[in-house]
């Protein structure tokens, strides 16, 4: 079986990789076979963990009279099946309710994780390595890394305020801006490149030893 699955991995590998000449039926073949696939797991996925332990398991410790409590789950069980009136072009206004209450629930658990992940954790990230200088426990390259953060952040913020025109120095604060910017993203693309050659590695690794040393 497991000479079997080695068979099957570098087949679908092959067919994936086909798709380097043209488009053919064995790329698109491995291609819904992996969609078909990763959508049954995700079903069953959510049947074991959020149907069952969420919505059938109460409402049966509610009927056997084990949890009364339980019947509150019918209010969001109500909720979540006007999703299927999608299948009927009559009420599928119904859908606008779920819609709205997921959206609104959403963004209300998103923003705040929004903002103190993405404005308050940074600026005491940016700030608290001048704590550190000011006790005497930072020094040398901790120091100019600090300040480098600094004028880094300054300058690429300067670059998106648009409020007043850049000239002069909010011009050459911008520009320095777009440096960080640059240097920012080229990294960024660098290690998406770095990551997908590491998988392109593990792969022909995998063809050349697992597979074809098998065999050889």
């Amino acid at each position: 079986m497991e000479l079997f699955g080695i068979w099957i991995a570098a087949f679908l590998t092959l067919c994936i990789y086909s798709f380097l000449y043209r488009d053919n039926p064995f790329y698109r073949f491995a291609e819904h076979l992996f969609v078909g696939v990763s959508l049954g797991y995700s079903i069953v996925l959510a049947i074991h963990q959020a149907f069952i332990p969420l919505a059938w398991q109460p409402l049966w410790a509610a009927v056997t009279g084990e949890s009364p409590g339980g019947l509150i789950k019918l209010i969001p069980i109500a909720i979540g099946l006007f999703f299927l009136s999608a299948l009927s072009p009559r009420h599928t206004w119904m859908i606008r309710y779920p819609t709205a209450i997921l959206i609104g629930v959403g963004s209300g658990l998103a923003i705040p994780n929004f903002l103190r992940a993405n404005i308050f954790e940074q600026t005491r990230g940016t700030i608290e390595p001048f704590s550190a200088i000011s006790a005497g426990t930072l020094s040398g390259l901790g120091i100019f890394e600090a300040v480098l953060m600094v004028i880094g952040v300054v300058c690429t913020l300067t670059y998106f305020f648009f409020s007043v025109e850049h000239r002069g120095t909010v011009k050459w604060l911008s520009k320095v801006g777009i440096a960080f910017l640059m240097i920012g993203f080229g990294s960024a693309f660098g290690n998406t490149v770095m990551g997908r050659v590491a998988l392109l590695i593990q792969r022909v690794d995998f063809l050349l030893n697992d597979w074809l040393g098998a065999i050889f």
